[in-house]
Order: structure tokens, then sequence, then C-alpha cells
């Protein structure tokens, strides 16, 4: 795809298969609906749905990529700054990874 092309809403969301480095692995990380910081981190999707499931937790299960969220998903593609404040502090602080989530009310997968 040229970089004139015009993207369809989330196309860049997922990495493609030449993106993902196998030098670069994913975790995954829970956050509570209510908590102000995460509060398990897996190197499994299955080892924190179960630790969720056995907690009867609430929130996300999001996979992370190791490294800086902002910097790794404009290094594999999946975000092009366009705009002025892309790359300033708080949007990199507040920048999402962009990769799978799951969203768990009481334990299990809220569908």
């Amino acid at each position: 795809m040229s970089d004139n092309a015009k993207l369809m809403p989330g196309e860049e969301r997922q990495p493609t298969l030449t993106q993902r480095s196998p030098e670069r692995t994913t975790m995954w990380v829970f956050h509570g609906n209510h908590a102000r910081y995460a509060s398990g981190l897996f190197e499994t999707l299955d080892a924190g749905l179960t630790w969720a499931a056995e907690h009867k937790l609430t929130g996300t299960m999001t996979e992370y990529r190791v490294g800086g969220t902002y910097d790794v998903a404009v290094e594999e593609g999946r975000f092009r700054p366009s705009r002025a404040h892309h790359g300033s502090p708080d949007h990199v602080a507040g920048f999402s990874p962009g990769l799978r989530h799951i969203h768990l009310a009481d334990g299990h997968a809220d569908d």
C-alpha cells in the first residue's frame, strides 16, 4: 500500500506478519475498570484470563508489545503521526497500543 493510499478506519491497528518482529515479544496487561494502575502482567493471554477468572475481575486485558507503545506503533506502521500534537509528551503518555484487547466482567469475557 502506498503512503498516499486512503485507509479504512482501524486498518492499521494490527501489524502485518512482516511487521511482527520475532525479537519483539508481547505481554498481556490487566487493568481494572476503576483502577488507576494496571494490576497484572502476563506472558500469555491464557495465564491472564485464568488469573482474572480466579479473582472474578472486571476490566480489560490488553496485549502490549515490549517497548514504548507509541514508538512501536509508528515503527510497525500501525500509526502515522499526522497532527501537531502527535508525539507530544501528553500524547505519548496516553497512547494506546492498538493491539488485541478483551473486556472482562466478573472474570469472564464480556461478549
